[in-house]
């Protein structure tokens, strides 16, 4: 590459010409070699920030070309009498300006330069001998080009849409909603209330109130050689055996209460054997009001019926599981007989009168066996056994021989008596009935049964608490549901009821 005019390399100088423009030729040669080195530095040197210039090469000044783009300024020339003659004349070279901060935007494709005109030292095939162009004007400061306007943002005019009626919000289950909502959070459904008996037992029903006060008011009086025969007020007792569930309740009555005599009902409830061969027996006696001491008569037959039954529980699990009615019947008749029997001789060799035995002894034979639904009744002197099954009541109690239901009365008229006068021992008493899912049956002593046969109110409200779907009640309730009092009915009340599931 020559030190002076066009370069030897066309193509690189057009490439230069097209990104910065035409350059302007030397007046005078260059202190050093024209290389591409060279002008990498310059064009490095132009594009950088003004510097302090060295005292060894020529200053060069910025002067910003008419695109805004700073080209580099004419090199002062050398001193006078140089190769081409005088040189001309060169005014001071203007303050260089500060360069623009660069920004960043699409560069615009350069212009293509113009054709070189006649005479140009630039142009092409032109040598070292042309003439030398016109002395150079002093160069005049131009402000810096403004930068463009920003582009304002292209807003897209919205098209014009039909504005659709408003939507009728359709309800919705929140359940199956996928968002969240922030806001009060609604009060989650309630859930079906369980059945239950719907508030706390009455304390009477009937047209009056009792005569006397529904709580104990004396203790009878204690022997001190004879602490044995005392009774508690009230019994409660209860259990679960499969798909059965017992509930027991013997409650004073309020006459004996208010009297201070003790309780004349006994109540037992006794399970032999394990598992589902296992029997369970609930024994129920009554003693009677005019003997003296017929409250230990009726603990007594309760004690003897149940080890009676005890000892020959297998046997009599086996009858009722094959259903042998005949055989239960005889064999329990039998059973019922003896006990009596030894009862009257035992008051006898004590030197009690043996006119005191229990007025009635009544007992439930129930087997542990889920799949025997068998219920086996049996005894001797007046009481109840009732059913209670859709909300309905049914006396089950087996008439005895000989006797004969009036309309109107409470229960079955006693036989009449013989012609010497003297009344016939209590007849047994024998029912197998077959249990539902559902029922309730229940055993009970005359107190009890006579107030459930001759007060409506009271059938009914048992029915309405006791009755399925509401399941059996525990043990506090079944005692309150067994005091609901009926004025004319004071007699001990003794209850054993079955709820089968």
């Amino acid at each position: 590459m020559s030190t002076q005019g066009e370069p030897g390399h066309r193509d690189e100088d057009e490439w230069w010409q097209q990104l910065y423009g035409a350059p302007t030729g030397d007046t005078a040669p260059a202190d050093g070699a024209d290389t591409v080195d060279d002008r990498f530095d310059g064009v490095h040197t132009m594009i950088s920030p003004p510097r302090r210039e060295t005292a060894e090469g020529p200053a060069t000044a910025r002067v910003p070309s008419a695109e805004g783009t700073g080209a580099p300024a004419q090199q002062a020339p050398p001193a006078a009498g140089g190769a081409f003659g005088p040189a001309p004349t060169v005014g001071p070279a203007p303050e260089p300006t500060p360069e623009p901060t660069p920004v960043h935007r699409p560069q615009p494709p350069a212009p293509q330069p113009p054709a070189p005109a006649p005479g140009d030292p630039h142009r092409a095939g032109q040598g070292a001998h042309d003439p030398a162009p016109p002395p150079a004007q002093p160069p005049v400061e131009q402000p810096p080009a403004p930068e463009p306007p920003a582009a304002e943002p292209h807003v897209v005019e919205p098209a014009a849409v039909a504005t659709p009626a408003p939507a009728v919000p359709q309800p919705r289950d929140p359940r199956l909603s996928s968002s969240f909502r922030l806001g009060p959070v609604a009060p989650p459904e309630p859930l079906a209330p369980a059945v239950h008996p719907a508030g706390e037992p009455p304390s009477h029903v009937g047209d009056r109130p009792p005569t006397y006060d529904p709580e104990p008011t004396a203790w009878p009086t204690a022997d001190p050689e004879d602490l044995e025969s005392l009774t508690p007020d009230t019994v409660l007792d209860g259990a679960r055996y499969g798909r059965l569930t017992v509930r027991i309740a013997s409650v004073r009555g309020d006459s004996a209460r208010y009297r201070g005599e003790p309780r004349r009902d006994a109540v037992l409830a006794a399970r032999f054997g394990e598992a589902d061969d296992a029997l369970v027996l609930l024994a129920v006696a009554s003693g009677s009001r005019s003997a003296e001491g017929s409250h230990r008569a009726a603990r007594e037959a309760c004690r003897w019926i149940a080890s009676a039954v005890g000892r020959h529980s297998e046997r009599l699990a086996l009858d009722i599981r094959s259903a042998r009615r005949g055989a239960l019947k005889s064999g329990l008749h039998r059973l019922t007989d003896r006990c009596l029997g030894q009862l009257r001789l035992h008051a006898q060799e004590a030197g009690q009168d043996p006119d005191g035995s229990p007025a009635s002894l009544r007992c439930l034979l129930l087997p542990a066996d889920p799949h025997c639904n068998v219920r086996v009744f049996f005894g001797v002197g007046p009481g109840g056994l009732f059913r209670l099954r859709e909300d309905q009541w049914q006396d089950l109690e087996p008439l005895a021989p000989g006797a004969r239901v009036v309309p109107g009365t409470a229960g079955e008229v006693p036989p009449e008596p013989g012609a010497a006068g003297e009344v016939a021992p209590p007849a047994f008493r024998f029912r197998a009935s077959v249990a539902r899912p559902g029922d309730a049956l229940m055993l009970c002593s005359e107190g009890m049964a006579a107030p459930l046969r001759g007060e409506p109110a009271l059938a009914a409200a048992l029915a309405e608490r006791w009755a399925a779907p509401h399941p059996p009640p525990g043990l506090a309730g079944f005692l309150g549901d067994v005091q609901i009092r009926v004025k004319g009915f004071a007699d001990d009340r003794t209850a054993c009821v079955v709820w089968e599931s």
